[in-house]
C-alpha cells in the first residue's frame, strides 16, 4: 500500500504550483497539502487553494500582501489557515519536513527554499532551474541523501526517466529537445521590432511570461543545459540541443552502444510534476498519451547559433565559473522583466546578458563556486545593477 505523502507547494498560484494541485486533487489518496507559498500577487486564488485542500499554512513572499491574504482567507472559509509572510517565511515552510516539496518558484530567489527542503530530509521535486544554474553545488551540498532531487523540467525530467535504461557510465550523451519557441526559421534580422505579445505567443506550451520569454529567446535551453551537466554529471560538449517543434520528444538518452533512449509524451507539465510527487512511484489518470492510431510526424532540426545565441553563452559560462553562470541568469531575469515591461527591445535581451558577463568577466575569474548562498546574492546583485544600467542607457 502507498504511504500518504505530505506535500508543501513552493509558488502555488503559478502555473506549475496550479498543475501540482491539479494532479493531487486527483489523488487524494496519496497526498496530503501541509503548505503553500507564493508571491502575493493573486490572493483570491491562494485562499481559494487553501480551502479546497484543507492547508493549515500559507507564506506569502511580499509583507503587505498578508491582510489582505487575511481578509481572502476569511471569505473563502479557511479561518484556520495561518499566514507567515515575508523571504524567511518561505524558506521556512520549504524546510517544515514535509515528504515532497514541489519547488515551482520562478528565479534565483528559489534557491535557499530549496536548500532548505533537502536539509529538512523532504524529497525535492525541483522545477525552479535557476536553483542549479546560480549555485548548483551549494544546493547539492545540502542533500542528506542520494538521489533527493526529482526534475521537474520536462526536459529533465525525460533525461531522468531515460536514464533508467543504463549507467551512468554507460551514457555517450544527453539529447535536449527545443519547441524552437514562437520564432523558429526566423533570423536575426526578422527579429527587431518583436512584441513581448508576440513572444509570449508559445506554440506548444502554456507556462509562465518569464520562462515562455525565456522560451522564445532560446536562453531557457540555454539554461537547462547548464542544468542537465550539472544535476547528470555530464560535460557539456557531450550534451547536443535539437529543435523539435511537435514538442513529443522531451529529451534523449544516447548509450554508448548506439541506443538512444526518449521520453515522448504531448506537451503537458503535469506528466512531470506528477512522477516528481510520487517517484519512485508512476500516478495513473495524470495526462492523456500519445494516440498511436493516427499518423503522426516527429522533425527534429539543427539550432541556429547565429539567430540564438543564447545557448553558445550558456555553454560559455558553464565552461567558465558558477559564478559565470549565477551572472547569465540574474542579467537574463532582469533583461526580460524590462522587454515585457517594453522598456529593451527584444534583441536587447541577450545583448545585454553578453555585455554584462563580458563587464564582469574578469572580477568572476579566480574561485570558480560560491562559498555561500550571500556571496551569490552579492554577485547576482551586481549582475542586475549593471543589466539595469544598461537598460536605463
Amino acid at each position: 500500500m502507498n504511504q500518504l505523502k505530505t506535500v508543501v507547494i513552493l509558488g502555488s498560484t503559478g502555473s506549475i504550483g496550479t498543475q501540482g494541485l491539479d494532479v493531487i486533487a486527483r489523488h487524494p489518496e496519496r497526498f496530503v497539502v501541509t503548505g503553500l507559498a507564493a508571491g502575493g500577487a493573486h490572493v483570491d486564488l491562494l485562499a481559494r487553494q487553501a480551502a479546497q485542500f484543507h492547508v493549515p499554512q500559507v507564506a506569502v513572499y511580499d509583507k503587505t500582501a498578508a491582510q489582505p491574504l487575511r481578509e481572502a482567507l476569511d471569505a473563502a472559509g479557511a479561518r484556520d489557515t495561518t499566514i507567515q509572510a515575508g523571504p524567511e517565511a518561505i524558506i521556512e515552510l520549504a524546510g517544515s519536513g514535509a515528504t515532497v516539496v514541489l519547488n515551482g518558484i520562478t528565479g534565483s530567489i528559489g534557491l535557499e527554499p530549496s536548500i532548505a527542503a533537502l536539509k529538512a530530509g523532504s524529497q525535492l521535486a525541483l522545477a525552479n532551474k535557476e536553483s542549479v544554474v546560480a549555485g548548483g553545488h551549494l544546493l547539492f551540498g545540502a542533500q542528506t541523501r542520494d538521489d533527493q532531487i526529482n526534475p521537474v523540467d520536462s526536459e529533465h525530467s525525460a533525461i531522468w526517466q531515460s536514464l533508467r535504461a543504463g549507467t551512468h557510465a554507460e551514457v555517450s550523451k544527453l539529447v535536449v529537445t527545443a519547441s524552437g519557441g514562437p520564432f523558429r526559421g526566423w533570423k536575426r534580422a526578422d527579429m527587431t521590432g518583436i512584441t513581448p505579445e508576440q513572444a509570449l505567443n508559445h506554440p506548444t506550451w502554456h507556462m509562465g511570461p518569464v520562462v515562455t520569454i525565456n522560451s522564445s529567446t532560446l536562453m531557457n535551453k540555454g539554461l537547462e543545459v547548464i542544468e542537465a551537466s550539472r544535476l547528470f554529471d555530464i560535460p557539456p560538449e557531450r550534451i547536443d540541443v535539437t529543435v523539435h517543434p511537435q514538442s513529443i520528444v522531451h529529451s534523449m538518452v544516447e548509450f554508448r552502444d548506439g541506443a538512444t533512449i526518449c521520453q515522448a509524451s504531448p506537451p503537458d507539465m503535469r506528466l512531470p510534476i506528477a512522477l516528481g510527487l510520487s517517484a519512485p512511484d508512476r500516478l495513473g489518470d495524470v495526462a492523456a498519451a500519445c494516440d498511436w492510431t493516427k499518423a503522426a510526424q516527429w522533425t527534429f532540426e539543427p539550432l541556429d547559433d547565429e539567430a540564438f545565441p543564447a545557448v553558445s553563452l550558456a555553454r560559455h559560462c558553464l565552461a567558465a565559473s558558477e559564478k559565470h553562470t549565477a551572472v547569465l541568469n540574474a542579467a537574463n531575469e532582469q533583461a526580460v522583466h524590462a522587454f515585457l515591461e517594453h522598456r529593451l527591445p527584444y534583441l536587447g535581451i541577450v545583448d545585454t546578458v553578453k555585455e554584462v558577463l563580458d563587464e564582469m568577466d574578469a572580477e568572476l575569474r579566480g574561485a570558480p563556486l560560491f562559498a555561500s548562498v550571500e556571496e551569490m546574492s552579492q554577485v547576482e546583485l551586481e549582475a542586475r545593477r549593471r543589466a539595469d544600467d544598461l537598460i536605463n542607457r
